[in-house]
């Protein structure tokens, strides 16, 4: 198991039961005591979970389900989907990254003649019977959560492949960046802005001024950026600063 497998395991292990033991932990998944305690050093810094005597407790925010996350902001979600899908014309080879706002993207890209690459199976599951569209699927460790392949396999088949367009989600959008909520994450979508000619990030307002867990970018690694009108102009400055059009929805 890599070490973001394990410590996203200890997460999920803490948030369902509050509190465990370093022998509980340990036994769990199957690994010594001395690596539990680094994973859980990085974890307590990170903000996830608390050590205690013998033990760690969690205190990060509750991993929310997929679906639960899908009808958060659903609205804005799909106006910017709408507005992306605009931009890819019909036989452009486009990667999907894994995320409910690219869920919605590839809604509106049904009936278009295209290459949809993706890591996602929730959009996998959407297009795979759209005769219009020729599907590539990347393959990896499936993370439970989302539905996302990820890891090396994933990031060694992106290797392979070019795309005229990335589109993707974040987690959070800072002065620092993109971040979003898995370590491992970042690493497959750091290979997929390198597969792609042009990076569009979607992302809802809610998204501004929050880190997550691993940072991704910076916030000009970025092409184009589309979000909802709630997004404020402070942000709105600080976005086309670093040189990213900025299209609002």
């Amino acid at each position: 198991m890599l070490p973001d497998q394990r410590r996203q395991k200890i997460t999920e292990l803490l948030e369902t039961k509050g509190i465990a033991s370093l022998q509980e932990l340990a036994a769990q998944l199957g690994v010594s005591e001395s690596t539990l305690r680094r994973d859980l050093e990085f974890l307590e810094r990170i903000g996830q979970i608390r050590r205690t005597r013998g033990g760690a407790a969690y205190v990060g925010q509750s991993l929310t389900a997929f679906e639960d996350r899908r009808q958060r902001a659903l609205a804005q979600k799909q106006r910017i989907a709408k507005v992306a899908a605009e931009m890819i014309l019909p036989g452009e080879a486009v990667l999907l990254d894994g995320g409910t706002t690219t869920l919605e993207v590839a809604r509106q890209l049904l009936g278009k003649p295209l290459q949809i690459v993706t890591n996602s199976l929730p959009i996998v599951n959407l297009v795979v019977n759209q005769p219009q569209i020729e599907l590539i699927v990347i393959g990896g460790y499936l993370y439970p959560k989302t539905g996302v392949a990820l890891g090396p396999h994933a990031e060694e088949m992106l290797k392979t492949i070019h795309a005229r367009r990335l589109v993707m989600s974040v987690g959070g959008i800072t002065e620092r960046g993109l971040f979003n909520s898995n370590s491992l994450l970042v690493e497959t979508e750091r290979r997929m802005m390198e597969a792609a000619e042009e990076v569009i990030v979607v992302a809802d307002s809610s998204k501004f001024g929050h880190s997550a867990l691993a940072h991704l970018c910076p916030l000009n690694a970025v092409d184009r950026m589309i979000v909802d009108a709630g997004v404020s102009e402070q942000w709105q400055a600080k976005i086309r600063e670093a040189g990213v059009e900025l299209i609002l929805a």
